[in-house]
């Protein structure tokens, strides 16, 4: 397989694809993009590499090996049909592999045919539109360039323009479609995303860590269909299931079964392509128990590369690894950068490892699990990363050759989700639909508490919030088979929002925690824990100040230098001093586990153990420590003492 070469765009573009948006309406010209060089062209999508978007109104074409620029007609973005979108078909119409391309016409001459996957990862039920901005650029006085991106029904039509470039495309996520999700799809299962995706033409999903958080047997019932075995059809109308195939290559449910398939073979005009899904091995340990009982999650490498001698068997040459694992970029990468702190300038983390002890065989990677965007050649094969929640589609072009059925090209752009383009009004209305159904049920009732809980701090930086939330994350994760947790810290920036004296509504609840992390429980030493406090205080002069449950409290000296204000001697669990050689079982949201915000002794835990979603933690909580006759008492702001 010959070195793989990614496709970068420029800076804030947009790929001038949305002048196709409707799809194959007559007069509308369908071009692959892959590019020759030099001034001469042998198809139009030479001209899109070598020069660039077309004017308003026209495309490019090929005459006499020049470049030239005809007028198109553009049908309107969206005329009612969602034109470009795959016939979905009535609610229950369609095994899992409905939507399968099929081949189409050669574009790049008699010996090649042209395929493309458009791939992103970490969805995670995000129907609305996220907050936060993606890096686009870098502005003319050198500071960053951000745009609005992501929602579901902008994403539908960013593939279905993708897709109208070129009828040999496949669709797949790299884990995490479901599971840590936004009220409005978290409060019905997720059975809405699965509904969206249905809609969009996802074909292929690899099994993530969240795909767990209810537990194996909800994930086949997000496969197969059906009501929720508790909750019943909240909507009403049933639920179908998925249309697009879950995959599990890793993940056994006996010695020589797995969960889910494997893999899926797909065959472009002759040209066979195998597409690997898996999660990472250390699933198990981001997820509760009860979620992952009777799995065993295998080695990645390992999986693969055993793989490989069976697919060739089948005259498979051309194979995409979806794996839900992912790298880490350098801070301020743009969306097709691969550069980072790794060996030799890119990126850094455990999807590196991973694709180097990958067989060969493997020509591309589509990667996740870490919500960054990367778009890299590693050890000779394309990796790349999506960004998370649908922000980013990344558009991988492969030219197979049909004589061995090997990949001879392989190129990648990620395509920021603008919003500058037609909402598809199919995805709209079952958005609409599930933001009526969804307003009575978050308003139903969870608790009460006496007064307003506030996430502003005091000087020592306490809120009474804060404070509740991490009592609610210590009692979720204190019993033994929960994690055996002794003292749980919440991040400042993750509580969001007031809660007002009276009843606590399940919406109020979950818009102060809206991120849907995960807790993680993990082994500190009581040195780790004073360092933990430590790196509260930044050398910048910043501090963050971590939130403590009840029952751990320490003074700090706000005079002292900068990694010395904490008095070990004062830190205490329920009054005891901790020790500073023993070690202790320590809760964090997913977030913070990760050492996120400044926090890097927490990514250095061990034993980790995976626990309930934070807002279903506070929910519980509530429930079981608040009623109207006797609500939840503030919490006294005295865990933290400041000393000059």
């Amino acid at each position: 397989m010959p070195q793989a070469t990614p496709r970068s765009s420029l800076p804030g573009a947009r790929p001038s694809v949305f002048l196709l948006a409707g799809a194959f309406v007559t007069g509308m010209f369908l071009f692959a993009h892959v590019g020759c060089g030099g001034d001469e062209c042998q198809n139009a999508a030479d001209c899109r590499d070598d020069n660039g978007p077309p004017a308003s109104n026209t495309e490019w074409v090929c005459e006499d090996k020049r470049c030239v620029q005809h007028s198109v007609q553009v049908p309107p973005a969206d005329s009612g049909t969602d034109a470009g979108l795959p016939d979905s078909g009535p609610p229950d119409s369609g095994p899992p592999d409905a939507g399968r391309p099929d081949a189409g016409t050669p574009d790049s001459g008699p010996t090649t045919v042209r395929v493309q996957v458009l791939a992103f990862n970490d969805f995670h039920g995000q129907l609305e539109e996220p907050t936060g901005q993606i890096l686009s650029g870098v502005a003319p006085d050198g500071g960053p360039v951000r745009v609005n991106a992501g929602g579901v029904t902008y994403f539908a039509r960013h593939i279905a323009a993708l897709r109208a470039t070129n009828p040999n495309t496949v669709v797949v996520a790299a884990g995490d479609l479901i599971g840590a999700s936004p009220l409005l799809s978290a409060l019905f299962h997720d059975e809405p995303t699965v509904e969206a995706m249905n809609l969009i033409g996802l074909d292929l999903v690899a099994v993530g860590n969240h795909e767990f958080d209810e537990g194996s047997a909800e994930l086949l019932r997000m496969q197969s269909g059906g009501c929720h075995p508790v909750d019943g059809c909240l909507d009403g109308d049933g639920f179908p299931g998925a249309k697009f195939k879950f995959l599990a290559a890793n993940v056994a449910t006996s010695v020589d079964r797995t969960l889910f398939p494997r893999y899926d073979v797909r065959e472009f005009e002759g040209v066979k392509v195998a597409f690997i899904g898996m999660t990472l091995e250390d699933t198990p340990e981001m997820v509760t128990p009860t979620g992952v009982a009777g799995l065993t999650f295998k080695d990645e490498v390992q999986t693969v590369n055993a793989l490989v001698p069976e697919l060739r068997r089948q005259g498979v040459e051309a194979i995409v690894v979806v794996v839900h694992q992912g790298g880490i970029p350098a801070w301020g990468s743009l969306v097709n950068d691969c550069k980072g702190e790794g060996a030799g300038g890119i990126i850094a983390g455990a999807i590196v490892g991973l694709v180097k002890g990958l067989d060969d065989a493997v020509d591309v990677v589509v990667s996740g699990h870490t919500h960054q965007a990367y778009n890299c050649v590693i050890d000779g094969k394309v990796v790349t990363s999506a960004s998370s929640m649908g922000q980013l589609v990344t558009d991988i072009d492969l030219t197979l050759s049909k004589a061995t059925g090997d990949v001879v090209d392989a190129r990648a752009n990620n395509v920021i989700v603008t919003r500058d383009v037609q909402e598809v009004g199919a995805v709209k209305d079952l958005v609409t639909k599930y933001q009526g159904l969804v307003t009575p049920r978050a308003n139903r009732v969870i608790g009460w508490v006496a007064q307003t809980l506030r996430t502003q701090t005091d000087s020592a930086g306490q809120s009474t919030l804060g404070f509740v939330i991490a009592d609610s994350h210590l009692e979720a994760t204190k019993p033994a088979n929960m994690g055996g947790a002794q003292v749980a810290f919440m991040n400042p920036g993750g509580v969001r929002a007031d809660i007002a004296q009276g009843e606590v509504t399940y919406g109020e609840a979950f818009t102060t925690q809206p991120f849907g992390n995960s807790l993680v429980t993990l082994t500190l030493t009581g040195a780790q824990i004073d360092q933990l406090l430590e790196q509260q205080w930044r050398p910048s002069g910043a501090t963050l100040m971590l939130l403590p449950s009840a029952g751990f409290t320490y003074s700090f000296s706000a005079s002292a230098p900068v990694g010395s204000r904490v008095d070990p001697a004062s830190i205490r669990i329920n009054g005891v001093p901790v020790n500073l050689t023993a070690e202790y079982r320590v809760t964090a949201n997913s977030y913070l586990a990760a050492g996120a915000d400044g926090f890097p002794v927490f990514a250095d835990g061990k034993n980790r153990l995976g626990g309930a979603v934070d807002s279903d933690a506070l929910e519980a909580y509530l429930k079981a420590h608040s009623s109207q006759a006797s609500p939840l008492p503030t919490p006294a702001l005295n865990r933290i003492t400041v000393l000059p």
